[in-house]
């Protein structure tokens, strides 16, 4: 059988920890491995300070691991100094120079490498033209908006066409229209160019839209690594299911092979996931989505209505469970006139529940 190609950068149990002022430590990173394959996209997705940005400082070398290694093509890269590693980065105040023009600041990191005057002004050209600024090589950074600037950083990074581009959440000091249409830029420029992105963002939306991966982080562990639509569907932990998008989680018992939902009640063997882990005698947890779940009007109901809130074609309600509550998205539709206070049912879609780990 032919040899699997080597992933454009593997990290290996990697660790990394903070002094903090109180004389203890904080564990950053602890023990992370993972594998980015050539020319994909990979989000790097957790709330702040899961390690996230940490592990993007290692690999950009401007953090030294305490332990574990950093492969880039399979070559050894957490050793050796930041100007000499294949990859780039785009940070999040894109760090333009001021005084310098549009194409000055994109050609200063090629003639710091000290190549021809002709290939650098081709490479500024090709870079600028990539991004869409052809005409404005000539303005300065405050003669840009903040979206302009941005492709300047990216167009800066990629004329030096890394191995690797490392994002640093570059577009949260964006407002949210701007922000979605550097979304797509940033998808479009990947696929054009065929580098291997790496993105660090906290925004479900902006990862699931946009990797090819996702890495979810918690406490300076990555929990689940997979495509968006595997991780959204199919979460591992209570954690990732209640991070990624919204997540109803449910205290499940089981004895003499009856699975029950606590404020519920028995929940018929096919309503669990095929392939989510077995159900023993034992105490569980199990995610829902919203959209899997029905809410019924039924004026003999075992359950009350707390809140329903319609939002364009969609219901949106939360159930009284007595001991929690449970929300539910459905189609105004399968719903009308349902309001506050009436008693209702609920179900969930066959295959809809997921055992999590805690």
């Amino acid at each position: 059988m032919p040899q699997e190609a080597a992933p454009a950068l593997h990290v290996r149990g990697v660790s990394k920890s903070f002094p903090t002022p109180e004389g203890g430590e904080v564990h950053a990173l602890d023990n992370v491995s993972l594998s980015v394959a050539d020319g994909s996209f990979m989000v790097l997705l957790g709330p702040s300070g899961c390690g996230k940005t940490t592990l993007l400082r290692c690999i950009a070398g401007l953090e030294s691991p305490d332990a574990g290694e950093i492969l880039l093509r399979g070559e050894r890269i957490d050793g050796i100094p930041v100007w000499k590693r294949r990859v780039n980065t785009v940070f999040q105040s894109y760090a333009l120079f001021p005084h310098m023009t549009v194409a000055q600041n994109i050609a200063f990191g090629l003639q710091m490498d000290k190549l021809p005057k002709e290939e650098v002004t081709h490479k500024v050209q090709a870079a600028l033209s990539l991004v869409r600024l052809s005409d404005l090589g000539a303005r300065r950074p405050n003669q840009l908006s903040g979206g302009q600037q941005q492709r300047v950083a990216l167009a800066r990074a990629l004329a030096k066409q890394p191995e690797v581009l490392l994002l640093d959440e570059p577009l949260s000091a964006l407002d949210l229209k701007l922000r979605r249409g550097m979304q797509l830029e940033l998808k479009r420029l990947q696929q054009e160019t065929h580098i291997t992105f790496i993105l660090v963002t906290h925004d479900q939306d902006e990862a699931m839209s946009m990797g090819d991966e996702v890495a979810v982080f918690d406490s300076g562990r990555i929990v689940q690594v997979g495509p968006p639509r595997e991780v959204y569907l199919r979460p591992r932990t209570r954690f990732v299911a209640d991070f990624i998008g919204e997540a109803n989680i449910l205290d499940i018992s089981v004895a003499a092979g009856t699975a029950s939902a606590a404020g519920i009640g028995p929940i018929p063997m096919d309503m669990w996931s095929g392939d989510a882990p077995p159900l023993t005698d034992a105490q569980h947890f199990a995610a829902v989505r919203p959209e899997d779940v029905t809410v019924s009007p039924d004026a003999s109901g075992r359950f009350t209505v707390l809140d329903a809130t319609f939002i364009g074609g969609d219901l949106h309600a939360v159930v009284d469970l007595g001991t929690h509550t449970l929300t539910s998205r459905q189609p105004a539709a399968d719903a009308a006139g349902m309001c506050s206070g009436d008693r209702c049912e609920v179900s969930f879609r066959p295959g809809s529940l997921r055992v999590v780990e805690a």
